[in-house]
């Protein structure tokens, strides 16, 4: 589960180790490059690849990605601005609680499109073209009827505060001249977050085409080329042996490459978490071990308000037992145990600072590293950071393969 590279530097990171324990992210930004061009590789033509900063804003990643993706999915001014500052490349903007200093992103042709997510979307967006004398290129966003069985989380399909009821569609499409100054380049679809089904998710983009060609071809929108279908597309956090099926689903979107281009749809994906995800790896050196009430504790240098993902879901996180021959804190003992099962908690004073739930393990120590893998999306940035007020993390990014790094 650890990447050659990373595997390579952790001696390095422990010869320099000096009187503060080891707490670090590590991105494998060699790993990254790798896996992105596949992905953009085994797209088809049709098929645009953006990547959506919320899932990992870190500058590093941003500008390792750039050369293979064709736009960002950005949902805040704050990342617009990242992006902004860095890159030319297409910019979608989608968020359910827009901003006036955000629209006018819109408005002075910062923006590829903006997500429509309300009605007011629509009257406030039309009033700010009117000012302009524009039309403003616009995506409205669907809450649509259709579920991904497979999705940890539903953001449509269900009561959430995200885009329009698929429903009342075609009821704001026929009002759409009371909106002249909107564009309408297509729609947006994004209604699940970690699918693990591939073949699902393709039955959704298929959902998705039907429902665009069918608006196009009643409401006559010349314009609406552009199928959204958001991200979604997991990692398996309680399985990593069994992922989404890229490849099933690379094949199912070239299969359908001939029905896209006879309806002249171009399609979107944004992904986030599929894209970064497997390659950030958060270090954390165990403090103490330690037993409660007849169970085991280990305790590390770090915690949830670095890695708040485990707590969220309530799941173990994925982690490989570094371990570590030297103790640094000789000669007090060195406390350890052997074929238990043990929960591991951090720093902070509180029961929900869990990262691993009653793992076994054969052996563990004091002043051995775990190392939690999969910790490249909504890992430090959704953390509370400042809780406690203790130190940040360090971090560090391998640019090289396993016999290029410059330890």
């Amino acid at each position: 589960m650890i990447s050659k590279t990373v595997s390579a530097y952790l001696p390095l990171l422990l010869s320099n180790r000096k009187e503060d324990p080891i707490c670090a992210y590590i991105y494998d930004i060699y790993k990254l490059k790798k896996h992105v061009q596949h992905l953009r590789e085994s797209l088809p033509s049709y098929c645009s690849l953006f990547y959506a900063v919320k899932a990992n804003p870190d500058m590093k990643i941003i500008q390792a990605l750039e050369g293979y993706i064709d736009g960002f999915d950005t949902a805040s001014e704050g990342e617009l601005v990242k992006i902004l500052d860095h890159t030319d490349k297409p910019i979608i903007f989608g968020a359910p609680a827009k901003k006036d200093s955000e629209l006018e992103y819109l408005s002075k042709g910062n923006l590829h499109c903006m997500n429509i997510e309300s009605e007011r979307d629509m009257h406030r967006l039309n009033r700010l073209g009117s000012v302009t004398g524009e039309k403003l290129p616009v995506l409205i966003r669907v809450n649509s009827t259709y579920q991904v069985a497979r999705s940890s989380h539903k953001m449509t399909g269900v009561p959430t505060q995200f885009g329009i009821e698929e429903e009342r569609i075609p009821t704001l499409l026929n009002e759409l001249s009371d909106y002249p100054y909107l564009e309408i380049k297509g729609f947006h679809f994004h209604a699940m977050s970690n699918n693990l089904d591939a073949r699902d998710h393709l039955e959704f983009i298929q959902s998705c085409l039907k429902k665009i060609v069918e608006w196009k071809a009643v409401f006559s929108l010349p314009s609406a080329t552009t199928l959204n279908a958001g991200g979604g597309i997991g990692i398996n956090y309680q399985n990593p042996e069994e992922p989404f099926d890229w490849e099933a689903f690379a094949n199912g979107l070239q299969q359908m490459e001939a029905l896209f281009t006879h309806e002249g749809i171009q399609l979107i994906l944004e992904l986030g978490r599929y894209m970064v995800g497997d390659c950030g790896y958060y270090v954390a050196e165990v403090m103490d071990v330690k037993r409660n009430h007849g169970e085991h504790f280990a305790l590390i240098r770090g915690g949830t308000h670095h890695l708040r993902l485990p707590a969220a879901w309530k799941m173990s996180h994925p982690h490989t037992i570094y371990p570590v021959d030297i103790w640094f804190d000789e000669p007090l003992p060195r406390p350890e145990i052997r074929e238990e099962h043990v929960t591991v908690s951090g720093e902070l004073c509180t029961p929900n600072d869990v990262l691993i739930r009653k793992g076994y393990v054969e052996r563990l120590k004091a002043g051995d590293l775990i190392v939690f893998s999969m910790a490249g999306a909504y890992g430090w940035t959704i953390s509370h950071h400042d809780f406690l007020s203790h130190p940040h993390p360090e971090f560090h990014y391998l640019e090289e393969h396993l016999d290029k790094v410059d330890f």
